[in-house]
């Protein structure tokens, strides 16, 4: 199976995730919550669908949290306040960091802001406006400091929350953030 085939198949499972109104259920800001979300989208596509990492990964150079401590991050960053879109940005951009996944992270941990965002604030992201190489120069620089992430979400919440267009558009965006493009 190529990595074409994953993600189209893994893009299919993320709308069903939607559809079926099983991401209503999931753990809103937790790392089960997140883990649900990764094994809805990969499940049967890699055999690590949902588990936490046991190896260390590094993209780009930069290397994501050290498996050794990843259990105690994601512990301190579940117990990190979600009340204001600072708060939520600041969280988000932790989980980035920790990258908890072998694979899929940055798709599924998309899909975590907005039931955050959506649950504490009624709003989601309309990934759709958000132009693919700021977004991802604003996630490489935001461990440093989150404000250009911000500056480029903010502006694109919305309070449709429960608009499938919105949310599909939105989902295919976050595949063509990680190179997926339809053939």
């Amino acid at each position: 199976m190529t990595n074409n085939d994953i993600d189209r198949m893994s893009l299919e499972n993320a709308k069903k995730l939607f559809e079926s109104g099983a991401v209503n259920n999931i753990e809103v800001g937790t790392t089960k919550g997140l883990q649900a979300i990764h094994k809805a989208l990969f499940d049967g596509l890699y055999d690590f669908a949902g588990i936490i990492r046991t190896q260390n990964i590094a993209k780009g150079g930069f290397r994501f949290a050290n498996a050794l401590y990843l259990n105690e991050a994601l512990a301190a960053i579940e117990k990190m306040p979600e009340n204001t879109f600072e708060q939520i940005i600041a969280k988000y951009v932790e989980m980035n960091v920790a990258h908890p996944f072998m694979e899929g992270n940055g798709r599924s941990t998309r899909i975590w802001l907005d039931i955050i965002l959506k649950k504490n604030l009624g709003k989601v992201v309309q990934w759709a406006n958000i132009d693919k190489i700021l977004y991802l120069q604003a996630m490489e620089r935001s461990p440093i400091n989150d404000l250009e992430l911000r500056y480029l979400i903010q502006p694109n919440l919305t309070d449709k929350i429960n608009d499938r267009d919105v949310i599909f558009k939105g989902i295919e965006q976050s595949y063509y953030y990680e190179g997926y493009e339809k053939k």
